[in-house]
């Protein structure tokens, strides 16, 4: 069994119910709930949700809430790896026997659901712990530059001043969309990136949104998208 863990707490800070507010016209959460049931390859889509009314909204959109996330793993600093094997954990608890988890963030408006089912499909030819999708910078992090207060600069590796930008070797970042996971790689702790291999996505589908401004380029690149691809 597969099961889509979708974590959405109730207490956003800097851009408040962020999980729930209203982007292009539905739920944020709807997207990842979405994209998971159109990748076909889950057998359950769960939100793992302190807030009754993140719950109300997940199940409208299609997802199941089998258990309460306790308060001690909804605060702010409580990292993902330990929230996915509580659900897991809850779960196990109720006779499922799970095979795979994929923990999906409930601010992906740009996730695609082939995306998901490329991932789970990379998990099951490998030996990896888990599979995630991974993005590269849009430019050399070797000239990469140090701002000091009176707005001088000095670069973070003098070594590469005069190296071409082509000849660099190009870095990648988590793309902040899903991570894939076996089982017991969730249930022991493993880090992700420490045990995991990954696809790459285009730099023009993934963004980061954390705040108001973030909020909005994203909402614009939603709309651009979609009428590129009407």
């Amino acid at each position: 069994m597969n099961i889509a863990v979708i974590p959405a707490r109730g207490g956003s800070k800097r851009i408040p119910r962020k999980n729930i507010k209203s982007f292009a016209g539905k739920p944020m959460i709807a997207y990842a709930i979405e994209a998971a049931r159109q990748s076909g390859v889950f057998d359950h889509i769960i939100v793992s949700t302190d807030d009754a009314e993140i719950a109300e909204i997940s199940v409208a959109a299609g997802a199941e809430l089998p258990f309460v996330r306790p308060a001690h793993l909804a605060d702010d600093i409580t990292p993902t790896v330990p929230v996915i094997a509580h659900a897991i954990e809850s779960c196990i608890a109720l006779g499922w026997k799970i095979e795979q988890a994929c923990c999906i963030y409930p601010g992906v408006p740009l996730i695609r659901h082939e995306d998901l089912a490329a991932a789970q499909s990379l998990l099951e030819k490998n030996s990896a712990a888990y599979v995630f999708p991974v993005t590269s910078f849009p430019s050399p992090i070797q000239r990469a530059l140090k701002r000091q207060p009176d707005g001088t600069t000095h670069p973070f590796h003098p070594e590469y001043v005069n190296t071409r930008t082509q000849d660099l070797e190009p870095a990648y970042h988590d793309a902040g969309q899903f991570y894939w996971g076996r089982t017991q790689a969730w249930l022991d702790g493993l880090n992700i990136h420490a045990n995991g291999s990954t696809i790459v996505l285009p730099e023009w589908r993934v963004v980061d949104i954390d705040t108001p401004a973030d909020w909005e380029r994203a909402e614009a690149l939603y709309h651009a998208l979609s009428k590129a691809n009407a």
